[in-house]
Parts: structure tokens; sequence; C-alpha cells
């Protein structure tokens, strides 16, 4: 599920286009940064709220579809926007590391996606803090090679992706929409 598109993806392809793949890892560490500070809000302060109330899940999980579909709806009609592969201005590290931070700290798709699929895979009956750590670090690991590899595949693609800027929103539209029907039919409160 980290890997489907949503706005530090787009920031990432963005990014590597007019920064290079370098300057990348920066924003994907902010990335990270930001999510491991919501998975850990959502296991140790929300989570278990919502565990206790599954009607509230359950309305989330409805909300949260609804605003995929919108979400995919919105990608698909968007018009490409022109990709500039000239180096726009010098940023400094920190200014990468805070874009990744504050993208990923305020998409919504993270906020959903925490309290969804985390607290499945953690038994609350039993050492809780150490099935955390496991999931929190193979969750970053993963989700910071996959946006260094958005970097890289996009670097890489740069010239087709200028021809054909409509193919990745319909790409993106079909994968956010295959993601919210498996939400709908796999996750039962």
């Amino acid at each position: 599920m980290f890997i489907t598109p949503g706005t530090p993806r787009i920031v990432i392809i963005s990014y590597s286009m007019n920064y290079g793949v370098q300057k990348c890892v920066w924003t994907a560490l902010g990335d990270v940064t930001a999510n491991i500070i919501q998975a850990t809000l959502v296991i140790f302060v929300i989570g278990s709220f919502l565990s206790d109330n599954p009607t509230i899940l359950n309305t989330l999980k409805w909300l949260g579809i609804a605003y995929l579909t919108y979400i995919a709806y919105d990608i698909y009609k968007s018009r490409p926007k022109e990709i500039n592969t000239e180096d726009i201005s010098d940023k400094s590290f920190f200014s990468f590391y805070k874009d990744g931070f504050l993208v990923a700290g305020t998409s919504p798709k993270a906020w959903m996606f925490f309290p969804f699929i985390f607290p499945q895979f953690i038994d609350f009956n039993s050492n809780y803090i150490i099935q955390f750590i496991i999931l929190i670090t193979t969750y970053v690991v993963l989700d910071f090679l996959s946006l260094v590899g958005y970097a890289v595949l996009a670097n890489k693609l740069i010239v087709w992706i200028k021809a054909n800027p409509k193919i990745i929103n319909t790409i993106s539209a079909c994968v956010i929409i295959l993601i919210a029907i498996i939400i709908a039919f796999t996750q039962q409160y």
C-alpha cells in the first residue's frame, strides 16, 4: 500500500526531475520521519480508541474509501502540468527534508493508512511495543526504498513522462481505485 501514488511520491518525482536523485534522499528522510510520528500517534493514542469502537472505525473506512475515489477521479481528470527539467534554484538539504516531512505529515493518505493497516498486525494483548518497533522499522525501510525507487525511475524515464503525462494520471487513478476496492472488501471491523 505504501508504494501507491500519492502526494509524497508526486513531490519525489518532481524533485527528482528538477534536482536529481541525490537530493531526493533528504525528501524521503523527511517523509519517513513524519510517518514514524503518525504511526506512533495512531498505535499509542488513536489506535486503541478505534479498536474499542469498531463502528467509528467502519465509518472512517467508508469515508476513506470515498476520499480515495474522489482523489482517483481528481487525478484522472486533472490536466498534466508542464514538466521542467532545468534546475529551478538551489535548495538546502534541510529544505528538501522539511518538504518531505510537511508533505507526508499533512497527507490524508498517510493519516488514513496507519489506522487501517497497522492495528491489524499488532496484538494489543501481547507486547505491542516490540511488535510496533518491528512493524515501523519494516515500514520505514520499505517506504524509504520505494521513495528513492520513484526518484530513480522518474529520473530514468523523464523523456517518456514528458511525452505521456496523461498516462501517468490514468495509471495513478486506477491504482487508487484498486486500493479503495481492496479496503472495501478486506477490511472488516
